[in-house]
């Protein structure tokens, strides 16, 4: 048994599948979900895993090479807007539209119990070396 990092065995293992350039999202409760990428969905309750509990977790784990958000999350979230410009270099903004366009091509979607609007990353693997 793991005794530290993400002990969920289903985002454990979809972690160490990932690759360089893989992308995954990570989002609210209310985000669409595109068919076709993994999904582990952590929602418990509203709010419950927080956004910003779950992106700390996969920072923690994930070489991030660069990441999009949804440019309305200025103003509609500005507590998540602050946590992902403090948090990612290389972030990108680009309409809420896009960002649920780009996020058909992701490898992996971990779904949170935010309830918090446009509280929606999609991030792009590096390598370590």
């Amino acid at each position: 048994m793991k005794k530290a990092g993400i002990l969920n065995r289903h985002l454990s293992g979809a972690l160490a599948e990932l690759g360089h350039g893989d992308g995954v999202l990570v989002c609210d409760a209310g985000m669409p979900i595109p068919d076709g990428p993994r999904v582990v969905d952590l929602a418990f309750r509203a709010g419950v895993p927080s956004f910003a509990e779950v992106l700390d977790g996969l920072l923690a784990e994930l070489v991030v090479e660069g990441a999009t958000a949804a440019t309305e999350v200025r103003d509609a979230n500005p507590a998540a807007a602050e946590l992902l410009t403090d948090s990612l270099t290389g972030l990108e903004f680009v309409s809420h539209e896009r960002l649920k366009e780009l996020s058909a091509g992701a490898r992996l979607v971990v779904r949170t119990g935010e309830a918090r609007p446009y509280a929606n990353v999609l991030l792009r693997c590096g390598v370590f070396f």
